[in-house]
Formats: structure tokens, C-alpha cells, sequence
């Protein structure tokens, strides 16, 4: 076990699934054995303040990025931190809190690679990247089931944010080892969240595990369901992974138990293995469904976290 905590950033826009894919993560190591930060918490301005001053919570000049790097450095280190608290639902600032780092420190939100410090703070770097249209969707639903707002409302925030979307958020996909973009198959005329397909792009900035022995070549027995291809991204060779929504258990169970074999630790938490706990989403109607492609991709970033901190038993 490495003698500090493993830090995992996961950076993406206002709604890309970062709160989801965390949760599942943590799931995986145990809660107990995580912590959680959002850099949305240092914003220097309240929902008031902003409208005010004409500026979205996406731009820099609208966050504390000099504490988010100071903080980062403290929790790799293990040190505590006093960390700010944002009300999203308030739109104001609560009382701080005391954070001490754990085994684990899950890193995320909006800027969290905008500085060479930050990015030095991590072990792992994930960006989100789901359709811009899905995206949309998702910020509707939750803005207005969770914080109040109405449908035109968030729309509007959608649209002003747009500028600072391009330039401050999506930018820091360069930085990432991994890409992650879920999205609606071709034939899914109703774009039902619970059956989305996973891209993931993998960059050999972290070693990946070796897929090619199962996937490679013609023929896979894993037919369409699960793909390995090489391409290129941002003029960079990548390997990209493409699992399908509508995979079935037995399409998956190979490749999933490839992860939990190389790490034994894992084992326990594969969902095909009795943990039903992971890949959870929550359609439109309320109901909880298991997504594969999204176990898979949470089983997937957890192994670069015990791989980062030398966990195999």
C-alpha cells in the first residue's frame, strides 16, 4: 500500500456524471476508506454575487484556484485541510468543514486540472465527456428535481454558460488518462439513460490493463457488445474501449473478471460476482436499473487506483 493517499480527479461540465461515477467508485473501495472533495465547494462568489457581476461559476476568476492546488498538495500528502462549503441549493456558503484525506481522495468537479499544481496532485485523471445534448438533459432533470429551478431557467444558465464552457472546461480533456463519454445508441429512439452505450479513450499516460486477448482480432466472442480499437485523439494515438448498453451479463462477465483476477481485491465488488451495488442509475420514472457499461467503467478506474497504490491482495 503506498504510504499516502491515491488521488483520483474527476473533472467534467455542469452535469456530465461526475457526482454518479463517483459514488460507484467509492462504493467499490468502501466508504470508509474514501474521501470525497468537490472544487465546486471554492467558488469566491454566492449565486447572488455572481448574477450581479455578470460571471458563471465556471471561470476561473470565480474560484479559489491557488487553495484548490494548496489543498490538493496537502491531501496527497495526508494532511488535513479546512475545506469551503458550497450550498448549491441556497446558492450561498456554509460553515466549513474539517477533512482528513483518507486511503483514498476523490477529486471532483469543474476545474480541478486547470493548473499545473493540480494536475501534479493526482494519480488518476478521468475527464467526462457525454454528448453535449445528453448533458443538457441530465442538467434539466436534476436542476429542477434537486435545486429548484425551473425548466427555462436552467435552459438560459445553459446558454450563458456556453463561452465558459469551451474555454475553461472542455479544454482540460488534454489533460486526462482517461476519457469517458456515455451515450444513446443509434437505436435508441428514446434515448432512455438506463441503456447507454461507454466510450472510453485510454491513454498511455497510465498502463491500461491488456484487453487485447480477449478482444483482439476477428471474431471476438464478445461480438459487438465489447470492442478494443486503436485511434487517435487530439493527434495522439489511443486505444478506445466501446461497451454497448445493451450487453448482456455473459457478454461482460469475461472482461469484468479479467480486472478482478489481476487484482483479487476487486473480486468481491464485481457486480456479475453478487454486488449489485455498482453501475446503479435512476431513470425518468424513478426506477433504479444496473448499467454494465457503467459497473465496468467504475470497476475499471478503481483498478487504476489500487494499481497506483499497489493493492493485489
Amino acid at each position: 500500500m503506498a504510504s499516502r493517499p491515491i488521488v483520483l480527479g474527476i473533472v467534467g461540465d455542469s452535469a456530465a456524471g461526475k457526482t454518479t461515477l463517483t459514488r460507484g467508485i467509492a462504493q467499490i473501495l468502501g466508504e470508509d476508506e474514501v474521501t470525497t472533495i468537490c472544487t465546486d465547494d471554492y467558488h469566491k462568489f454566492d449565486r447572488q454575487q455572481r448574477k450581479e457581476m455578470g460571471i458563471s461559476a465556471l471561470h476561473p476568476d470565480c474560484n479559489y484556484l491557488d487553495i484548490i492546488q494548496q489543498h490538493l498538495g496537502l491531501l496527497r500528502t495526508g494532511q488535513p485541510i479546512l475545506k469551503p462549503i458550497y450550498n448549491h441549493s441556497s446558492g450561498c456558503f456554509d460553515a466549513p468543514e474539517y477533512i482528513k484525506p483518507k486511503r483514498f481522495v476523490i477529486v471532483e468537479g469543474l476545474l480541478g486540472y486547470s493548473t499545473r499544481g493540480s494536475r501534479d496532485a493526482y494519480d488518476v485523471k478521468v475527464y467526462l465527456a457525454p454528448p453535449e445534448e445528453l448533458r443538457h438533459t441530465w442538467k434539466i432533470k436534476r436542476d429542477t428535481r434537486k435545486r429548484g429551478y425551473t425548466e427555462e431557467q436552467v435552459m438560459e444558465q445553459i446558454r450563458a454558460r456556453e463561452e465558459d464552457s469551451e474555454a475553461f472546461i472542455r479544454p482540460q480533456r488534454q489533460w486526462a488518462d482517461a476519457v469517458i463519454s456515455f451515450y444513446p445508441s443509434s437505436d435508441n429512439g428514446s434515448n432512455d439513460d438506463l441503456l447507454l452505450n461507454a466510450q472510453l479513450v485510454l491513454r498511455p499516460t497510465i498502463p491500461h490493463p491488456d484487453f487485447t486477448h480477449i478482444l483482439g482480432g476477428e471474431g471476438s466472442h464478445l461480438g459487438d457488445a465489447i470492442r478494443l480499437e486503436l485511434d487517435r485523439d487530439m493527434g495522439k494515438p489511443v486505444d478506445v474501449l466501446e461497451i454497448d448498453g445493451h450487453a448482456t451479463e455473459e457478454q461482460v462477465q469475461e472482461l469484468e473478471r479479467m480486472l478482478c483476477n489481476e487484482i483479487p481485491y476487486l473480486g468481491k465488488f464485481c457486480s456479475l460476482e453478487g454486488n449489485r451495488n455498482i453501475g446503479k442509475v435512476v431513470g425518468t420514472t424513478g426506477e433504479t436499473l444496473q448499467s454494465y457499461p457503467l459497473a465496468l467503467t467504475q470497476l475499471l478506474i478503481t483498478y487504476h487506483m489500487m494499481k497506483a497504490a499497489n493493492i493485489y491482495q
